[in-house]
């Protein structure tokens, strides 16, 4: 199947050929090039509506693998969406901000017309802390609220509670706070103070001293695992912050869980999905920019970028 592939990202020149997961998709792409693919890359800010048309100022693109010089690049095309590309892939990082909700609104316009991974329409009304909550039974005890007296509550229920912002990323403002913490009220007034939204307070999972394990989904299926240990002093295991990431499998209650979640997710259009397991809870679902596939390859030799494009070229063919 012949596709013309455009990629939504932020600054190909800036990754790291050997972790990110926007570069495998896009190299798992270009070596299926026997199939007719080809290339383009354009940033959100190259994105726009025009008069009922979806454009990106896109360049043409071929990736390789070499640190610092991740893709070599045509001169910039203006790509009518939804007649000159047969898929767009929305992998901007989070904030999921209102640019990135904009982002998704513009390329909701497409559907019927080009395929876009993952479903714009779902990704916006499936934040990664606030879909879980559709699973009560497979996550940890949450509570979602900027009421202090609940919050108040839910501390003294629990004792150490997990303490982050509703809509962060890479373990940025994520906060162990245990009973008898005197930096209590002081972090809540930080949190309330720079946003309006509500915060995430849940129950502590003290197996995240054995690992926060990122499983790897692709359309509704697992794939893989990986497992994210924490470095020493630190409660969180984000590989942005220092955690260190080491083979994993499946276990029983792994595979339950991705049952549990993954017609949804099938059904919602999200083609890759990660997300994150403590012991036997679930804490996130990971649908704006997942990570983990190069090192799922690296330590089990699971190609989930060409994963895929199976998929979406199944999806294509149906």
């Amino acid at each position: 199947m012949a596709l013309k592939i455009a990629f939504q990202m932020d600054p190909i020149e800036d990754v790291d050929v050997n972790a990110d997961t926007s570069f495998a998709l896009a190299e798992a792409a270009q070596a299926a090039q026997a199939r007719g693919y080809s290339l383009y890359s354009y940033g959100p800010t190259e994105l726009s509506y025009n008069a009922g048309r979806i454009e990106a100022r896109a360049r043409p693109m071929r990736v390789q693998r070499r640190v610092g010089e991740p893709a070599l690049f045509g001169e910039p095309v203006l790509l009518d969406l939804a007649k000159d590309i047969d898929v767009v892939w929305m992998r901007q990082d989070p904030p999921f901000d209102m640019q990135y909700i904009t982002a998704s609104h513009i390329l909701e316009m497409l559907k019927g017309r080009t395929f876009v991974a993952n479903d714009p329409q779902w990704v916006r009304s499936c934040p990664e802390k606030i879909v879980p909550l559709e699973f009560p039974d497979i996550i940890p005890d949450t509570l979602i609220s900027r009421d202090k007296r609940s919050i108040d509550d839910f501390r003294s229920l629990h004792k150490d509670i997990i303490l982050k912002p509703i809509y962060g990323n890479g373990g940025a403002g994520v906060f162990l706070v245990k009973a008898g913490d005197s930096n209590y009220t002081s972090l809540l007034e930080m949190f309330f103070e720079n946003s309006r939204e509500p915060i995430i307070a849940q129950a502590f999972l003290k197996d995240v001293k054995n690992g926060d394990k990122r499983i790897i989904i692709v359309d509704g299926e697992p794939v893989g695992a990986i497992n994210r240990v924490p470095p020493k002093g630190e409660t969180r295991s984000n590989m942005h912050v220092g955690g260190k990431a080491e083979a994993s499998q499946l276990t029983k209650t792994d595979i339950e869980i991705c049952a549990a979640i993954g017609p949804m997710l099938k059904e919602r259009g999200q083609i890759l999905v990660g997300i994150d397991v403590i012991g036997d809870k679930m804490t996130e679902i990971n649908l704006t920019s997942p990570t983990g596939v190069q090192e799922l390859k690296r330590f089990s030799g699971i190609d989930a970028a060409a994963l895929c494009w199976d998929a979406i070229e199944r999806r294509l063919g149906a």
